[in-house]
């Protein structure tokens, strides 16, 4: 099987499956001499581990990440980083009954007639268990984005199926179980998941990632644009079946004089961009939202075939997410770094010494300005109320 490598300066390599002794990653191009230690990774897995709320998958594990190589007396040598992480709570015999048969919604058909050979339990290779690894690797990008360009990558879950979800404040996501900017909603979420689970069923998601701080210039403007690596390793996660950039499909409503990002000397006035135009970064906010399909896993009936081609109803038991989008935050987190920290270090081959003449502008101009101009007022206009 090949396609287990992503990046082109910054490459991780996963490996094993759902239900086999152990997963893991091996990340090749990290820079040396950067602090590192397995409690910097382990804050992040801790994030998304399962077992982590009554809304997720009971499945018990500590995720516990081991460092095989590559970081010496606490620092990173700039050798490849291996990584393990020990599975621990296997339950294979909830999936024998599937093992003849493949699940709705699921790669188990494709796969067979891909390999011809499956891995039933758990998904096997194509479990979100896999994602761990990424979220580890993805730590490590974090770190040294942050501590190199001040970089800051940060999501939330914006909507849970049809509920629609106000952001409020960026302190709330991390003290509710489903990563939601909004404090006040978490109640009446948690009802329609406690409500969901009992059903039998499963709903989507949709979840925003904001990287602030990202200095402008990375990507490149044909092939390997920034815009199209983050919506390929966004589509690279499990159940992911939609991604956006900025406004995305709004614009097409949109029209040139509300999509064009205009620019003041104060900074610019909007960013439906996202943050990103011609593939290179603009110094704004990279902005990406995903959509997350339902769960397919569920207990409910579902027509499908077994292997001889005949009709069979499937309906799969065993510990499952009702809604998979729920923990999709941290690894939503981490896929941005990846390809963030990929595309700094491709800019600091090829461009490190470019200097030009033209300042560079604010990710944001103030609200005053936009204000405004909003107005009609010039921008050297200052409003003597702000004096």
């Amino acid at each position: 099987m090949s396609g287990n490598t992503l990046g082109t300066l910054f490459r991780v390599t996963s490996f094993g499956e759902s239900h086999g002794p152990a997963i893991g990653c091996v990340v090749d191009g990290c820079p040396p001499g950067m602090a590192l230690d397995a409690a910097d990774i382990q804050r992040e897995l801790d994030r998304r581990k399962p077992g982590t709320s009554r809304h997720v998958t009971q499945r018990q594990e500590s995720d516990t990440v081991e460092i095989l190589s590559g970081v010496f007396l606490d620092q990173t040598t700039g050798t490849p980083i291996a990584l393990l992480i020990r599975n621990e709570d296997q339950r294979s015999k909830d999936y024998a009954a599937i093992a003849e048969t493949f699940r709705p919604g699921h790669a188990d058909y494709a796969y067979w007639q891909k390999y011809g050979i499956r891995d039933y339990r758990g998904g096997g290779r194509a479990s979100a268990r896999e994602t761990a690894v990424r979220v580890a690797a993805g730590a490590i990008a974090k770190k040294w984005l942050a501590e190199r360009h001040g970089v800051t990558i940060r999501g939330h879950l914006v909507q849970l199926g049809a509920h629609a979800i106000a952001f409020e404040d960026w302190a709330h996501v991390d003290a509710n179980p489903l990563f939601v900017a909004n404090a006040s909603a978490v109640a009446e979420l948690e009802a329609y998941m406690d409500a969901l689970r009992k059903s039998g069923d499963s709903c989507g998601a949709k979840i925003t990632v904001v990287a602030s701080g990202v200095p402008v210039g990375w990507g490149e403007p044909v092939y390997g644009r920034l815009d199209a690596d983050l919506a390929s390793a966004m589509m690279g996660i499990n159940a992911v079946k939609g991604v956006e950039i900025g406004a995305g499909f709004a614009s097409v409503t949109q029209r040139g004089t509300e999509h064009s990002d205009e620019m003041t000397p104060d900074g610019f006035l909007s960013n439906h961009a996202g943050g990103v135009l011609g593939g290179i970064s603009t110094g704004q906010d990279v902005v990406v939202t995903i959509a997350v399909k339902p769960t397919s896993s569920i207990r409910l009936d579902r027509r499908s075939i077994d292997k001889t081609g005949n009709p069979v109803i499937v309906n799969t038991h065993g510990r499952h997410d009702p809604c998979v989008g729920i923990r999709a935050t941290p690894i939503a987190e981490a896929m941005v770094a990846l390809v963030l920290i990929d595309h700094a270090l491709r800019h600091r081959a090829q461009n490190a010494d470019v200097v030009t003449t033209t300042p560079r502008i604010p990710a944001a101009a103030p609200a005053a300005v936009v204000a405004r101009l909003k107005r009609g007022d010039a921008v050297d206009n200052p409003d003597p109320d702000e004096a």
